[in-house]
């Protein structure tokens, strides 16, 4: 299923169907196609959202998660939009944490799955290690619990960035921005009713980081699914999009 990336300003973003905006961030490798089985599904009841986030083409400088979320205030902002279920993935999760600490007057609810913000196991040391592919796939691998989810096209995506050195050079920035910005001293003041969504078998943000962000966040509820890995929405669309069913209909107005 292929999307229209729409353009306005120095923004590009998907937009799909109508109703309350459900606002889609991905993580570090995050593509279009890990969302496709949510925005097929969710763009029947809602407007859904997702900002391609400028991981890899802002400055050296603002190559952080500050530097995302004021990218992602901005977007909000320019586009107008109201009352957001913010869902984020992986770096996206902690992105969308520090926009709810920081603007919360726009969004209407939270939604975290495999999110950064506490603790991650990185890719490992010596990663991104360029020019091998067979590591680059264990690597990737490592994300699901299925290994053979990390298909060829996925792995290509992963090599082609991991061979360009100003990629790599930021990827680590973003790394390492993601693991000095931890949140867990500011998460008490996250009001905002919050959902989270963990694989039972995320090795990246293992499940006690889930029971540490609920047990973290007031107003939270936490929903494991088994024999999955760090990216639910992809490995077990049809569990995770009946959670975020369940949660959205409680939160509509």
């Amino acid at each position: 299923m292929s999307y229209t990336i729409k353009e306005d300003g120095k923004f590009r973003f998907i937009e799909e169907g109508q109703g309350e905006t459900l606002m889609l961030l991905h993580g570090l490798f995050g593509a279009l196609s890990n969302f496709k089985d949510l925005i097929e599904h969710f763009k029947q009841t809602h407007q859904v959202v997702v900002p391609m986030l400028p991981l890899l083409e802002m400055d050296l400088l603002h190559t952080s998660v500050g530097g995302l979320q004021k990218f992602l205030n901005k977007f909000i902002e320019h586009r107008n939009y109201n009352h957001i279920h913010l869902m984020g993935n992986s770096l996206g999760g902690h992105v969308a944490l520090v926009h709810a600490l920081k603007k919360p007057e726009r969004i209407k609810s939270l939604i975290l799955t495999g999110s950064s913000g506490l603790f991650e196991n990185g890719m490992g040391d010596s990663y991104p290690r360029r020019g091998d592919k067979e590591y680059i796939r264990n690597k990737t691998a490592l994300t699901f619990y299925n290994p053979a989810m990390a298909t060829d096209e996925l792995v290509d995506e992963v090599y082609e960035i991991t061979n360009n050195r100003l990629k790599v050079i930021k990827i680590i920035a973003l790394a390492k921005s993601a693991i000095r910005n931890n949140l867990g001293e500011e998460l008490k003041n996250i009001l905002l009713p919050t959902c989270l969504i963990w694989g039972k078998d995320d090795t990246i943000t293992p499940p006690f980081v889930g029971e540490e962000f609920h047990k973290l966040i007031p107003n939270s509820e936490l929903h494991f699914i088994d024999q999955c890995g760090h990216a639910p929405m992809m490995e077990v669309p049809a569990a995770f999009n009946a959670i975020l069913e369940t949660f959205l209909a409680k939160e509509k107005s």
